[in-house]
């Protein structure tokens, strides 16, 4: 019955509009999906119009039988659906091919990552492209319902801990048995953001001892609310922009010990650790992994920045010194029907922030659209990205 009010919306609405166009994603191992039919009913309500491509949602559990019921118009080709949208929605940056769809004018909103993809940005302003990145958006209180990378680490956070207990060869909970008492498994999360806060609920849903491990003291409340050990360092560190600042080689050298006093006694170890734009810090040095007990898992969440165990290998699950050490990569893809549900919604509500009436108003003294909008009539306006650029240009030379 929504879908069935949404289209009725549609067909009522006279006004132009935004057209909103939900490609497929085409990158490799992508599942997920940037609009969901409940978001299409969502769009249509504000007035806006809704294509989506051929089999866009599929991979993600949303047929588009369901995009139709909610009012979406169903295109097989993604020309078709680029020329006739002003702005498309994605989850991951555009491939080469779809970058040639793009006009002026036309306005992206996706997983940018000006930072690791800077060349991409300067593609896009020059051909005059609006790009909005969702993991960009600054961490403020009236942002988080549109915060992407706060969602997809909260489904990454959930799935590594399934990952870690489906490899480990023993029960996480404690369990008294005919055959005698099961120890519960110990695990050991190094970071405690939004991943690592929802790894240790879901340990601790599945009965694991769990300790965590932050160099940030504001977080330990929250860590000891979900009945896990905080371990303290008695060095801190200040927080910038919702992350840790990196520390200095001294206070490194003493974390370093901590982490490993404390990986030789966990059964599971999972490093959610990331510096944005940056290599993930080391924190489980390969003397490390030699010490910890055969049979152990690591699940590395920072493997797609490199990796915070010192033998993660991207992508791959290898063993080394009987540990097993997992890199996952795109892990949220993994449970693709959630996270696109989760996306779709931040997506929705940036829109609805940048468009409140049904057209875009650029207000660049917003510290919203400020912080997502990385071009605009063919410039760059991210400061970051803009130093990353100047970074590259002084390497080259």
């Amino acid at each position: 019955m929504l879908y069935e009010r949404a289209a009725v919306v549609q067909q009522a609405s006279s006004g132009p509009g935004l057209v909103i166009g939900v490609p497929r994603e085409r990158a490799p191992r992508e599942r997920r999906v940037a609009a969901t039919p409940e978001t299409v009913a969502r769009y249509l309500k504000r007035g806006f119009r809704v294509i989506v491509e051929q089999e866009a949602g599929l991979a993600a559990g949303f047929p588009d039988e369901e995009y139709r019921q909610a009012g979406a118009e169903i295109v097989a080709e993604p020309g078709d659906l680029y020329r006739r949208a002003s702005v498309i929605i994605k989850v991951q940056r555009p491939l080469p091919e779809e970058i040639e769809f793009l006009q002026p004018g036309h306005v992206i909103i996706a997983f940018l990552q000006p930072l690791i993809a800077p060349e991409l940005v300067a593609v896009l302003a020059e051909r005059g492209v609006v790009a909005v990145s969702m993991d960009t958006i600054p961490r403020i209180t009236r942002a988080q319902p549109m915060d992407a990378l706060s969602s997809m680490s909260t489904v990454a956070g959930y799935k590594a801990v399934l990952l870690a207990a489906n490899e480990l060869p023993k029960f996480f909970p404690l369990m008294m048995t005919a055959a005698g008492t099961i120890r519960p498994a110990k695990v050991l999360v190094l970071g405690a953001g939004v991943a690592g806060l929802q790894a240790i609920a879901t340990a601790r849903r599945l009965g694991a001892l769990v300790e965590a491990f932050d160099t940030r003291p504001v977080v330990k409340e929250q860590v000891e609310s979900l009945g896990a050990k905080f371990l303290e360092l008695d060095v801190t560190t200040e927080e910038v922009g919702g992350y840790a600042k990196e520390l200095a080689e001294e206070h490194l050298r003493r974390e370093q010990e901590l982490i490993h006093r404390h990986c030789l006694e966990a059964d599971v170890v999972i490093t959610t650790a990331l510096v944005p734009g940056r290599r993930a810090p080391l924190l489980v040095r390969e003397t490390t992994v030699r010490e910890m007990r055969p049979r152990s898992v690591i699940v590395d969440l920072a493997a797609e920045m490199g990796g915070n165990c010192e033998l993660t290998v991207p992508g791959e699950t290898v063993v080394r010194y009987g540990v097993t050490i997992m890199g996952p990569l795109n892990l949220p893809s993994e449970m693709a029907y959630t996270a696109s549900q989760m996306y779709a919604r931040n997506v929705a509500t940036l829109l609805e922030h940048l468009a409140p009436k049904g057209e875009f108003v650029w207000n660049l003294e917003d510290e919203i659209t400020r912080g997502v909008v990385l071009t605009k009539d063919g410039t760059i306006l991210h400061g970051p990205t803009l130093e990353r650029l100047k970074e590259i240009k002084e390497e080259v030379r």
